[in-house]
């Protein structure tokens, strides 16, 4: 019998004649050819960092093949996932101004105060716009507006950075963009409304004309005044239609769309001032683009004055002031703007007490009756009043007067810097020398040796013999001036603030500043003298315990915590001073001491050897600190007018008028008698 030639034909018969191998063989077979296949495959998909045969530092470089695939890989998923959603993203239907919910405001017992937001619009074709005004709006916002694809990449990534940073938003949105967000979008500053406004933007810019945008933005952007759109900017500032709008006219509205709160030019010098310099930019910017000749340029000079805002009726009375005073602590503690409280759909509750408010009211009315007779006495014309009423322990403010009516008279008497407060500053002065001498200067004194109620020296090393608490009773000058000297100036303007005044209502630090050149509000200096009650601690007044958006309180609506101004034994000291300032003006109280109604008041005040063009009063319990400032003013006229004569000859240059109003509100008020008219609308 023939042998095999070899092993391998005898093993390969010698299979065929045993048969097919085991099971367990079989998978074992399969799995290692499974291992083979997926090695071979990673070995052509691996990513060869670091790179064989490659020496050095460039080991850990990518090949131009690898960073070419990636980078193919990457943008066609992009470009794949931007096509997407372009493709997805549909033009929604615009905002039904009709259903757009209101903001309203309540008074802190949680009944309802006023609501705000009926939508001021009136839609009008671009053909009845001015070119002029057209133009203007475009220099102003988007020069390229014509050319553009409708959308700012580089605006867009810069303001979602912002967002993600927690910054604020920066401006560069085009037309387009900004119409979408006006129309169809929401003003939450989130990176998902950023990237929904640049797909709808290029939808939008693809799919509608140039006009059609352009009227659409029109007709839907802020212009401040509570007019939504052109035809109702144009009533609110100029009391004309649109179509009638002159170029100069219209280079003013388009200023006002970067932010009317900023640029409305009745709001402040401040504000007129920018306005007038943008409203020139805008008219330069014309020249510089084409689309306005040099020659016309040359025509406006002249700044186009808008004129005075007005309320709506729902507003009239004291509302319209409580509404701005309210808006004013919103917008500093939330960023919200105007135009986003005018959006609606915000739950604002207040400090506000309705018969507090009424009570403040009814003062000022009867004194003004009582007193003043504008028909007979031409001095008792242009008479002002402003007040405001803050409630010592934690700051809120319960109550203001600022003025006859928010629809008639515009600017808030409680809340403007701008009247001088004479000698009602003069316990800050007073305070700042006793810090002085109370931190070891020679002849300072300990807490325990300062009677409140008995003249002393300042303490202050190098000072003249003077008695700051019996000149501060008196009214007195020289003393004040004196010592401002020689302790400095910036030391009571450190103190002043650190009471609650604003700083840019100081004046500039000159010998008078020790007697009241300084400009507080109402609200501020009766914010102020609670430290005086309060044991040297200040707190920041405010007008908000809560704000909801859509049923959800917002955050930074806290209740202000108090801080250190000046220490308690000065406190006591100057509040003896002012104890007996409040004697003179109104009386000791009535009754004694723990009896119902019996509350002391520390009050400082202006007097007769006053000669600035402002009469004070403040007024300060436990329960109320009350300020009242008198002047006189003209729309017409930048400066206060004289206060000499108003009233009579007996009047003490009207100084005797806020310390009856406070009183006759203090009667109202007093925890013994019941507010009367407490049905009536403040």
């Amino acid at each position: 019998m023939r042998q095999p030639r070899n092993r391998r034909a005898n093993r390969t018969r010698g299979t065929k004649r045993t048969g097919s191998p085991p099971k367990h063989t079989r998978r074992a077979s399969r799995r290692a050819k499974s291992h083979r296949r997926a090695a071979r495959t990673a070995r052509q998909l691996r990513i060869d960092l670091p790179r064989r045969g490659v020496r050095g530092w460039r080991r850990w470089v990518p090949s131009w093949k690898l960073s070419s695939g990636l980078f193919l890989l990457f943008t066609g998923c992009v470009t794949g996932l931007f096509v997407t959603v372009y493709i997805q993203v549909e033009i929604p239907n615009a905002h039904d101004s009709a259903r757009r919910q209101a903001t309203v405001y309540y008074w802190a017992d949680g009944s309802r105060m006023v609501s705000v937001g009926d939508v001021n619009r009136q839609d009008v074709s671009l053909s009845q716009v001015p070119k002029s005004v057209q133009r203007a709006v475009i220099a102003a916002e988007n020069a390229d507006f014509y050319s553009d694809k409708g959308v700012s990449v580089t605006g867009i990534v810069r303001a979602a950075v912002n967002i993600v940073k927690g910054k604020e938003t920066q401006g560069g949105s085009t037309i387009t963009q900004q119409y979408v967000k006006n129309a169809y979008l929401s003003q939450d500053q989130t990176v998902y409304r950023k990237v929904k406004e640049l797909f709808l933007s290029l939808k939008v810019s693809n799919q509608r004309s140039k006009s059609e945008v352009l009227e659409g933005y029109l007709n839907t952007s802020w212009f401040g005044r509570d007019a939504y759109g052109v035809q109702a900017a144009s009533y609110a500032y100029y009391g004309v239609p649109a179509a009638e709008l002159d170029p100069s006219q219209g280079a003013m509205l388009a200023a006002v769309l970067k932010g009317a709160e900023s640029f409305d030019p009745s709001l402040g010098t401040a504000n007129r001032q920018r306005a007038e310099d943008r409203w020139s930019w805008i008219l330069d910017r014309q020249v510089a683009t084409g689309t306005m000749s040099a020659e016309e340029r040359a025509k406006y000079t002249e700044f186009p004055e808008p004129k005075p805002p007005v309320k709506p009726t729902s507003q009239a009375g004291q509302i319209g002031y409580l509404v701005d005073i309210a808006n004013k602590y919103v917008k500093s503690r939330s960023g919200l703007t105007d135009k986003d409280l005018a959006g609606g759909g915000y739950r604002v509750h207040t400090t506000f007490e309705k018969g507090k408010v009424l009570a403040l009211t009814n003062a000022v009315a009867k004194v003004r009756a009582d007193h003043l007779d504008p028909q007979a006495r031409a001095d008792d014309r242009h008479v002002q009043v402003g007040a405001a009423s803050v409630r010592p322990k934690d700051g809120a403010i319960v109550a203001v007067y600022g003025g006859s009516d928010a629809i008639e008279h515009f600017s808030n008497n409680a809340d403007t810097s701008g009247v001088p407060a004479a000698s009602a500053f003069k316990p800050f002065v007073f305070a700042a020398a006793l810090e002085q001498g109370l931190e070891g200067g020679e002849g300072s004194a300990e807490a325990s040796d300062l009677d409140p109620l008995q003249p002393r020296q300042t303490g202050v090393k190098g000072v003249p013999s003077m008695n700051l608490y019996t000149s501060l009773v008196a009214s007195e000058h020289t003393p004040f001036v004196e010592i401002g000297k020689k302790i400095g100036l910036k030391k009571v303007k450190e103190l002043a603030v650190a009471s609650g005044l604003r700083a840019e209502s100081m004046a500039e630090l000159e010998p008078t500043f020790s007697i009241g050149t300084s400009t507080p509000s109402a609200v501020r200096l009766a914010s102020a003298y609670t430290t005086f009650i309060n044991e040297g601690r200040s707190t920041e007044p405010y007008s908000v315990t809560k704000v909801e958006w859509n049923g959800v309180a917002m955050d930074g609506f806290d209740p202000p915590k108090k801080r250190r101004a000046m220490s308690p034994e000065v406190a006591s000291i100057v509040g003896g001073a002012l104890l007996q300032v409040g004697w003179r003006a109104v009386g000791p109280p009535k009754g004694p001491p723990g009896q119902k109604g019996y509350s002391p008041a520390w009050a400082g005040k202006t007097g007769p050897n006053d000669r600035m063009k402002s009469a004070w009063f403040i007024g300060t319990t436990e329960e109320l600190s009350t300020s009242v400032a008198m002047f006189r003013t003209k729309p017409d006229v930048p400066q206060l007018l004289p206060m000499q004569g108003v009233g009579g000859p007996a009047s003490e240059r009207g100084s005797a008028f806020p310390p009856l109003i406070w009183e006759a509100y203090h009667q109202l008020v007093a925890p013994s008698v019941k507010p009367a008219g407490a049905s009536q609308s403040p």
